[in-house]
């Protein structure tokens, strides 16, 4: 049943969410901690942080721990908790190639159509909204971080948008720095 349960509800965050694996946390999140229940809001922020520190895009990346984790919090076997990554990571997938196949084929006809690329134009703030809606929900009282870290973080902006320093260089120094200060 946890199975169905996991391809459904991440079968339709991936039908729904525009604009990437950030923009669906906020939609990952309300389904796993508010509607299912499945996680507490720090057991999902540790696993957006291991997400994003993980290769590959975070949307797919927390739909593979949360399966995992769901299914392990049964207390089933550990390859039967594969599987519920497997299916949360092929469920929030299936949506989006659905979509791609369907919008290369029909692409060329669409192109030029004038709705077409007004609905395009009127997505760009949906998906802005829906990646601050995943920044605010990361920022809550239980999950605050302390003021170090936002001084980090204000350095780590400042050299990215202001020096040509390399951006792993800067992830670099802010991780020995946070290493040395914690």
């Amino acid at each position: 049943m946890i199975f169905i349960e996991l391809f459904w509800t991440f079968f339709v965050i991936g039908a729904f969410t525009i604009g990437g694996g950030y923009a669906m946390l906020s939609l990952i999140e309300s389904q796993v901690v508010s509607v299912h229940g499945w996680l507490t809001e720090a057991q999902f922020t540790d696993i957006v942080a291991i997400s994003q520190m993980t290769p590959g895009p975070i949307g797919i990346n927390t739909a593979t721990y949360v399966g995992y984790s769901v299914v392990q919090a049964q207390g089933s076997a550990e390859w039967i908790c594969v599987l519920g990554s497997l299916t949360s990571t092929v469920a929030i997938m299936l949506p989006s190639f659905i979509i791609m196949m369907v919008i290369v084929r029909l692409y060329e006809k669409l192109r030029s159509n004038g709705v077409f690329s007004g609905v395009m134009s009127a997505l760009r703030p949906a998906v802005v909204g829906l990646i601050g809606a995943a920044a605010v929900v990361l920022i809550t009282p239980e999950n605050f971080i302390d003021w170090k870290s936002w001084v980090l973080f204000a350095i780590s902006f400042v050299l990215s948008m202001w020096t040509k320093l390399s951006p792993i260089l800067i992830i670099v120094g802010a991780g020995v720095a946070g290493y040395l200060i914690y």
